[in-house]
């Protein structure tokens, strides 16, 4: 347990930095290979930001989690989606108590801080409905009555990209709430090793580091970093061009991209890149935090043409496409908040 209770928003940017790194470095000690996954979870828990991680089975999505919640100090719930799944498994449901002769509510594993969607894309779509309602709103609704939900909440949903019989493709509308859609790839061989060698007897288990009003501390000061209006036109170009590919130089992906993205990809793509500014250790965004976030912020969130889909375009391939034509713009990490300051999001 952490030896106090002390926010985030009385530390300087080295000191969160810091206990963001030690976080970091604890949910290490038990995953292996997968650093860029942890990073970009951390990302969307300061950003209050959904996550959809797409891998094959057995690499460690499920122990990621987990060990996030064990380090953050929060509550865990596991849901497995299966196609009999009801929206009264996932949010609770209204219970006849015969000795008070009575409703009570009982409240489902969505109230939790942290809740695994395992393979979300089995769910029908009313069980789909249900958590998009938590997702968006951060409550539920039971018998007629509105329970919030726990802070921080975040749903990490996966989805295995090798099966195709007995799942339902998201709709966009769910796709959009998810704030990133995370690859999740096969180790590398010296990673592979280094999984044998610890995880075959007594694996280790991580140790909470932070509690929950440090981390909605963390996520206050996620909000504060500085973003540069050049860079806040940036984010909004990368947007802009999947709608208006003609205006942004990016003409030939007009064949691919039926529906550009929507603002929420805008707000997302910000927010995130100021929760990566602050793992990182700065308290400024740089163009490269966009860049980096955009392919995970956009590209699940593209409608592709039929035509697309029948050759096999990736969306990411579009995004780092844009990438490659709209300019960046040019911004010194040499330079303070203040010398920066020409504009805030």
């Amino acid at each position: 347990m952490p030896d106090d209770d002390s926010t985030s928003t009385d530390l300087g940017t080295a000191e969160v930095a810091a206990l963001l790194e030690s976080a970091q470095f604890e949910i290490k000690r038990v995953l292996v290979g997968q650093d860029r996954m942890i990073e970009r979870m951390l990302v969307g828990l300061l950003a209050r930001g959904h996550l959809l991680l797409e891998g094959v089975p057995g690499v460690a999505k499920t122990l990621a989690v987990r060990t996030l919640a064990e380090v953050i100090g929060g509550t865990f719930h596991r849901l497995q989606f299966t196609p009999d799944l009801m929206p009264s498994d996932i949010v609770g449901t209204r219970m006849w108590r015969p000795s008070t002769e009575s409703f009570d509510i009982e409240l489902g594993p969505v109230f939790a801080n942290l809740v695994l969607a395992d393979e979300i894309n089995r769910a029908p779509a009313k069980v789909q409905s249900a958590l998009l309602e938590a997702m968006a709103e951060r409550q539920v609704s039971v018998g007629g009555r509105t329970y919030p939900l726990p802070a921080p909440f975040l749903v990490l949903a996966t989805q295995n990209p090798i099966e195709s019989e007995g799942v339902y493709a998201l709709p966009e509308a769910q796709r959009d709430r998810f704030l990133m859609k995370i690859d999740v790839a096969y180790p590398g061989a010296d990673d592979e090793l280094a999984i044998l060698q610890r995880m075959s007897v007594a694996p280790p288990r991580s140790r909470e580091l932070l509690t929950i009003d440090q981390v909605l501390g963390l996520q206050t000061a996620a909000d504060q970093v500085f973003v540069h209006h050049a860079v806040a036109q940036y984010a909004v170009a990368l947007v802009m061009a999947t709608r208006e590919p003609a205006r942004y130089g990016v003409e030939p992906i007009s064949a691919h991209v039926e529906f550009g993205v929507s603002p929420r990809a805008t707000l997302g793509l910000v927010a995130s890149a100021r929760a990566l500014a602050l793992v990182r250790g700065r308290d400024f965004v740089l163009p490269h935090d966009v860049a980096d976030l955009a392919a995970d912020v956009i590209s699940h969130r593209l409608v592709l043409t039929f035509d697309a889909l029948a050759d096999g375009v990736n969306p990411k391939q579009v995004v780092d496409y844009i990438l490659s034509v709209v300019p960046a713009p040019q911004v010194s990490s040499h330079l303070t908040p203040e010398q920066l300051r020409g504009g805030a999001a």
